[in-house]
């Protein structure tokens, strides 16, 4: 048994998603939970600043005693990493992996498509995943820019116009491709699950990366013996920008009463 916390971050809020579905798998669990506002969106940055982003949000964790640490932002775990792994001690897992194995093993047409920020797709990180696991299945990848900033503002429910229009563009040239497979390689845009749904139509099953992530978290955890037996967890929540902004969104992503203190964190300083 291991009662150290479970490290997550994300360049914001977005990566509540998967602090939820680690929740909802591992209840015992404590969750230490980092969002970077104050420097989102990862998405259109340079490699070497998101390596640096990244290296800082690593070490403020790594202030707390981790036992292993969740990479909840598509952009980081396509950039950086295989550079993150190398340089701590404890286990790091990624939004990358888990969701390939899943969509390759549900996809029935071998037609896979990917919607994930600009410096995700050009990464090529899903796509070399997928050839390294099957080399046959065909992958259409797209950068959806608008995704995060629509969802940062709430900007997500059926029915409103703007984040709709937007998913019917964006989508479009994937629909063509006739994938039976979504891969939504962000983790924000579970919380455009609905809307993205409707329009791809029931025969595209859609694969939330931060669940796939938070179970194969569960998993290497389980193997190596290192899951808690306390009774109940609890989340600590840590921003970079400011706390009341932070708090008014993050109940929507983590599905549940976010009402616990936000403490705000300089990360430059790390």
């Amino acid at each position: 048994m291991d009662q150290r916390p479970i490290g997550v971050f994300d360049s914001g809020l977005g990566g509540l998603t998967a602090a939820r579905q680690l929740r909802r798998i591992l209840p015992s669990e404590n969750i230490i939970y980092f969002g970077d506002t104050a420097r989102v969106p990862y998405g259109n940055r340079g490699r070497e600043t998101l390596l640096k982003y990244a290296r800082q949000d690593m070490r403020f964790l790594r202030s707390f005693d981790l036992k292993a640490v969740v990479i909840a932002c598509g952009t980081i775990s396509t950039n950086c990493l295989e550079a993150l792994q190398s340089e701590n001690d404890i286990p790091i897992v990624g939004v990358v992996e888990p969701a390939v194995r899943r969509a390759a093993g549900i996809s029935r047409r071998r037609r896979v498509g990917l919607v994930a920020t600009r410096a995700s797709v050009n990464s090529g990180a899903y796509e070399r995943a997928f050839r390294r696991l099957d080399p046959e299945l065909s992958v259409h990848s797209l950068a959806c820019p608008l995704f995060v900033p629509l969802v940062e503002e709430g900007r997500c429910q059926p029915g409103d116009i703007v984040v709709e229009t937007v998913a019917r563009e964006y989508l479009a040239p994937l629909l063509a491709e006739g994938i039976d497979t979504l891969v939504l390689g962000c983790t924000h845009y579970p919380l455009l699950a609905e809307v993205i749904g409707e329009i791809a139509g029931e025969d595209v099953a859609l694969v939330d990366v931060g669940a796939e992530a938070a179970g194969a978290c569960r998993d290497l955890l389980a193997a190596g013996d290192a899951l808690t037996d306390r009774k109940e967890g609890s989340i600590t929540f840590c921003t970079s920008d400011r706390a009341v902004d932070f708090q008014r969104l993050a109940s929507l992503f983590l599905g549940e009463d976010a009402a616990g203190p936000v403490q705000q964190i300089d990360i430059t300083g790390y």
